[in-house]
């Protein structure tokens, strides 16, 4: 057995496949968190496995099962668990005016409730561990389209450095804000195009920027409590309307 081993949250599909892969190519073991995504859980299984790294699957729903049994088992699946890596998420798209208590309750519960829960049990099972948070680059913002979803993804900013206090010395928690990296499917060329213009470095990220913060993270083990955007500076330009850009 190695001395590494990750329990990867939504770890099958868009970037958390990308993150699983690349901490098995890092050495990791991997405990595979999956939902409904058997099919691709077994290919990233697969891959890592074809790295020579150990890979667990482990079916969870957030909105349903107890999340002390995944840490339990993965736990038991690999005793030499260090990293808890909360890339999961649930994203809806609605102002407050169009939210329910529904769609409250789904966002809070798998983008801030879960990544809690599952920190406290990962702290209370490894005697010394790293948590990483993936989060938005939004939540420097107030898109309030997006109210539900960026409510909580503000909360596991906050959580993040809260759980970094509370946690330390044995628990490093940090986080990863992502801008413009990996746009779903409905996002046309047009739409891309009009974001990257609010962009200081004018160019769409890549999932090889994200995994460079990865290992930042879980090599530096002088850094906790942080929330590293990775965004091109999306996040910082926010000059505002004052009277020399005013067009009149």
């Amino acid at each position: 057995m190695t001395s590494k081993a990750a329990l990867v949250t939504g770890g099958a599909t868009r970037l958390g496949r990308y993150f699983s892969e690349a901490l098995a190519d890092a050495g990791y073991d991997i405990a595979l968190h999956v939902n409904s995504s058997r099919e691709e859980a077994e290919e990233v299984a697969a891959y890592i496995r074809g790295k020579g790294r150990e890979c667990e699957i482990l079916p969870c729903n957030f909105l349903h099962d107890p999340l002390d049994t995944l840490i339990h088992t993965a736990k038991a699946r690999f005793p030499h668990l260090s990293v808890l890596f909360n890339s999961a998420s649930s994203y809806q798209a609605a102002p407050i005016a169009k939210t329910d208590l529904a769609m409250l309750e789904t966002q809070f519960r798998i983008n801030l409730f879960t990544p809690l829960l599952l920190t406290r049990h990962f702290a209370d099972a490894v005697p010394k561990g790293c948590v990483i948070n993936i989060i938005d680059n939004k939540v420097a913002y107030h898109q309030y389209p997006y109210a539900a979803y960026l409510l909580s993804k503000k909360g596991l900013a906050e959580m993040t450095q809260m759980a970094a206090i509370e946690f330390a010395p044995h628990i490093r928690v940090n986080g990863i804000a992502p801008g413009v990296v990996l746009p779903t499917a409905q996002r046309n060329h047009d739409y891309i195009a009009w974001r990257l213009e609010g962009i200081p470095l004018h160019r769409q990220g890549t999932p090889g920027h994200l995994i460079q913060a990865v290992h930042y993270l879980l090599d530096n083990d002088f850094v906790t409590g942080q929330v590293l955007c990775v965004d091109g500076g999306e996040s910082i330009y926010l000059e505002g309307r004052h009277s020399e850009n005013y067009v009149a």
